[in-house]
């Protein structure tokens, strides 16, 4: 029975070793495909971002093509002409050396590259030159290009200096909060942190940085900032810089730290707007118009003539108070006067006089002398 069965098993007891091996070679080449594909992706971004020039050398007034890679995908830069500068020590004083006026932004395409004309200008130092390239927005990127402008003065670069040397160990914080007087213009501030360390060979003492705040496109205003402590060589410490805008101020700004001509820290710094300013405003618009027409119609008022004027009401009267303001007493003679009277006179008060009793009462409109009743005359018509 074996016999019979051995020359059908044979066969595929020596197929299984080989599917299995081809099972696991497959296996193996798709990790290393992925592995290789990893490897690709981290390659790329480990890349620094290049840039290449259509000309090395130019003058005033004319173009050069600026071309780049190696960029985070729709990343906005800034191409910048600057002087005293070169690429392997970079940009000596920052954004200050350079042609800010004639610079140029350009967005990366979803490969990370670009392709833009940049007019070649002067910068406000002398060269060697380079053209700068820098991310404006994220995580900081530049790249640099020796760049000749023709015609432009040329000047050694300044000597590094052989003691201490400061480099930034961590990525650059703002610390704090505004308060609710930021909200109606307060002065906004913060506290710039950062780790650094001093590479050099000897130890700095008492190190002055440099503050920075940028808004918009425009060149930072620097001010400086001391900070008291000795940094030993090979050690680092922790640097807290005060970092305060003018009153009123909000948008998008940048913050930057320098030291030693080398600008070595960039942070983005948005502030709100001061939106008690506002509500001040709009309400100072309404009390003052409200408060001025008021006053106005007071004026109006008080000048405009009485005859247009609103009757002033008068207190009602009681009814006897017209009898008793037409009712006159007439003086009493006296006995001085009573000598005097004409002859032929009554000495009896005259019928109209407050003294006569019968003037006391009125006399009726239908009631008349010849009407009044006697004995020739019926008192009712129709009797005799």
């Amino acid at each position: 029975m074996l016999v019979v069965l051995l020359p059908v098993l044979l066969p595929a007891l020596l197929l299984l070793p080989a599917t299995g091996a081809g099972a696991a070679g497959t296996k193996t080449v798709a990790a290393g495909a992925k592995a290789t594909t990893a490897g690709t992706k981290a390659t790329a971004a480990d890349a620094k971002p290049v840039v290449t020039l259509s000309a090395r050398q130019a003058g005033k007034g004319g173009e050069i093509t600026v071309k780049g890679r190696g960029w985070r995908p729709n990343a906005l830069l800034m191409m910048l002409i600057c002087g005293r500068s070169t690429p392997d020590r970079g940009v000596i004083g920052g954004t200050n050396s350079c042609a800010n006026a004639d610079g140029r932004a350009v967005t990366t395409d979803a490969k990370g590259g670009f392709r833009k004309k940049l007019p070649v200008a002067e910068p406000p130092v002398p060269c060697p030159c380079v053209v700068h390239v820098a991310t404006v927005t994220g995580e900081r990127a530049d790249a640099d290009a020796g760049f000749v402008v023709a015609g432009h003065p040329t000047a050694p670069l300044p000597k590094e200096g052989t003691g201490g040397r400061l480099a930034v160990l961590a990525t650059a914080r703002l610390e704090g909060d505004s308060g609710i007087l930021t909200w109606f213009g307060a002065p906004p501030a913060r506290r710039l942190v950062l780790t650094v360390g001093n590479l050099g060979s000897a130890p700095v003492e008492d190190p002055v940085f440099e503050i920075g705040t940028a808004h918009g496109v425009f060149a930072p205003q620097w001010e400086e900032r001391p900070w008291r402590g000795t940094i030993a060589s090979g050690r680092k410490a922790r640097i807290e810089l005060p970092v305060e805008l003018a009153a009123g101020a909000h948008g998008d700004y940048q913050i930057s730290l320098r030291y030693g001509g080398k600008v070595l820290v960039e942070q983005p710094w948005g502030v709100g707007r001061p939106w008690g300013v506002t509500l001040f405003w709009v309400l100072l618009c309404l009390v003052v118009p409200a408060a001025v027409f008021r006053i106005g119609m007071a004026v109006v008022d008080k000048v405009r003539p009485r005859s247009s004027r609103a009757p002033a009401r008068t207190p009602a009267r009681s009814p006897r108070a017209p009898a008793r303001a037409g009712r006159r007493r007439r003086p009493r003679p006296t006995a001085a006067t009573a000598g005097r009277r004409a002859p032929g006179t009554a000495t009896n008060p005259p019928a109209g006089s407050t003294d006569d009793p019968a003037a006391t009462t009125a006399a009726l409109p239908w009631f008349t002398p010849d009407s009044a009743p006697s004995g020739n005359r019926p008192t009712t018509k129709g009797q005799s």
